[in-house]
């Protein structure tokens, strides 16, 4: 379906260019997000930065989101935690391993940077795909938080049930594929590397938009 990440963030941006006289903000869900977000940045002549979350996994599989929780503190649990194994002990110790992530990589990724204001503007938050939503439901509501004026979510795929439990929490979503048969988000992509946090500063740090 997509060829690689840089191949959905263009045709997300073709789909986005409503939003183009809006001056829009867009934020990338770290890790794989981000290189995204910096494509549609560009083709919007948009600014672009992070925002910081993180899903809770469960116990036996960190991979299962059983909640994800955000920069502030704010989080949410499932109700597959407590069938995953998931007790209040381990809750917070999870919660408290993934606000330690979060924290390292605020200091790596901003750096020098002036983290960019969402209050009163549009703002589109992008992600590589979805299959719980954890993460993304936990980005909307931080920048939600932060006084975004409008608020979308653009996603190259995600299944169907996903995508209307995040559309309940958006103005807009923007998603190229809701497959019925979902399995995962990288079986969409003929190539879906990892993205390490040098890939993420290099997007980050890039300044070329495209022309006006």
């Amino acid at each position: 379906m997509f060829e690689d990440r840089a191949d959905a963030a263009e045709q997300l941006s073709r789909r986005l260019m409503h939003h183009r006289s809006d001056s829009p903000l867009v934020l990338g869900i770290p890790r794989g997000g981000v290189p995204m977000a910096r494509v549609v940045a560009d083709a919007l002549h948009a600014d672009m930065d992070v925002v910081l979350v993180r899903k809770l996994g469960a116990p036996d599989n960190p991979e299962f989101a059983i909640g994800a929780i955000e920069e502030s503190g704010w989080w949410f649990v499932s109700p597959e935690a407590e069938k995953a194994g998931a007790d209040d002990a381990y809750l917070a110790a999870e919660r408290s391993r993934q606000l330690g992530i979060i924290a390292a990589r605020r200091a790596r990724y901003s750096g020098h940077r002036l983290r960019m204001d969402p209050s009163g503007r549009t703002v589109i938050v992008v992600d590589d795909g979805l299959a719980t939503g954890a993460t993304m439901l936990a980005a909307l509501h931080a920048v939600r938080r932060q006084g975004a004026a409008r608020l979308v979510c653009a996603i190259p795929v995600a299944p169907p049930d996903t995508l209307a439990e995040v559309a309940r929490h958006a103005d807009e979503v923007v998603c190229l594929e809701a497959p019925a048969m979902f399995h995962s988000v990288g079986q969409y992509y003929r190539r879906f590397d990892q993205v390490d946090d040098d890939e993420v500063l290099r997007a980050l740090e890039r300044e070329g938009r495209a022309p006006a």
